[in-house]
């Protein structure tokens, strides 16, 4: 397909730094990519892969995403036995810290992991899954150069050289996988993308499409680091899957608006999609 101003936002990209672009059908090779195999440093994208586990390992009976966990705030490093704790005015989801202390169920702790991007509820969800499903998990879609092997705020296991890393190709992939209904089973697709579709948090991809477009997707965000990876619904066009990382000096506003500046011109570009599969 031609992708005549995917390609010109790829070629003006700024010299300093590392920006990866991946754009692309429900299925199949990409139309345009760009840096899209370099490794990233995952920011909140990696809840994406982390809640795949959880169905994944629900589906092979090993959890019960219905089942209560007890919400608390104090988890074991991934770098031995100590013990780390997140700082609450970081998060920016408060609804499980509303329920500290109290019990919820895993699939809500997903949803929260997802909607509005909680590190609480996240953490939560590690400590249920555990890291090696979730390798698993990316093994399952072909995100081969992506690793998750520690919590958010782990400052011991980031110390010793633990590290949370994406590609915008194994977002891509990963994105594929649940479009096409093999991430997990085709009824656990369907639900996780429903749960990145209700997004809350969307400064980034959205912001570049116009008002009201349908995306399924998961950002992230740490200083000098800005990624936003979905699969974009027009409502008279076949979807796609746009994925962008950044690490760089950029502000943080700047970062988001070079990937929303990214979506422009992948809405321009998607007018002569290929056909593509019905929507979920």
């Amino acid at each position: 397909m031609d992708s005549p101003a995917v390609a010109r936002f790829v070629a003006a990209l700024p010299a300093a730094g590392s920006f990866s672009v991946w754009f692309g059908p429900l299925r199949g090779a990409d139309w345009v990519s760009h840096n899209a195999d370099a490794p990233h440093y995952a920011a909140s994208t990696m809840k994406v892969a982390l809640v795949v586990a959880a169905y994944r390992e629900a589906e092979a009976g090993r959890l019960d995403l219905d089942a209560p966990v007890a919400v608390h705030n104090r988890f074991r490093s991934a770098a031995g036995d100590g013990r780390f704790e997140i700082d609450r005015s970081e998060d920016s989801d408060p609804e499980p810290w509303r329920r500290l202390h109290a019990e919820v169920s895993l699939r809500w702790l997903c949803l929260r992991a997802i909607v509005c991007s909680s590190n609480l509820a996240t953490n939560l969800v590690l400590e249920s899954v555990g890291a090696p499903a979730v390798t698993e998990a990316l093994a399952a879609v072909g995100a081969d150069g992506s690793r998750v092997t520690r919590g958010i705020e782990d400052t011991d296991a980031r110390d010793t050289g633990l590290q949370n890393v994406v590609t915008a190709h194994d977002l891509a992939r990963t994105l594929q996988s649940l479009a096409s209904g093999t991430a997990a089973s085709p009824a656990g697709c369907s639900e996780i993308l429903a749960t990145l579709a209700a997004q809350q948090i969307n400064d980034a991809i959205p912001a570049g499409l116009p008002r009201g477009t349908v995306v399924a997707h998961k950002s992230g965000w740490v200083e000098g680091i800005s990624h936003d990876a979905g699969i974009v619904y027009p409502p008279d066009r076949d979807p796609y899957v746009f994925a962008m990382c950044t690490t760089s000096g950029l502000t943080e506003q700047a970062s988001l608006d070079l990937i929303g500046a990214g979506a422009a011109a992948s809405w321009a570009d998607s007018r002569v999609a290929e056909p593509e599969e019905a929507r979920p």
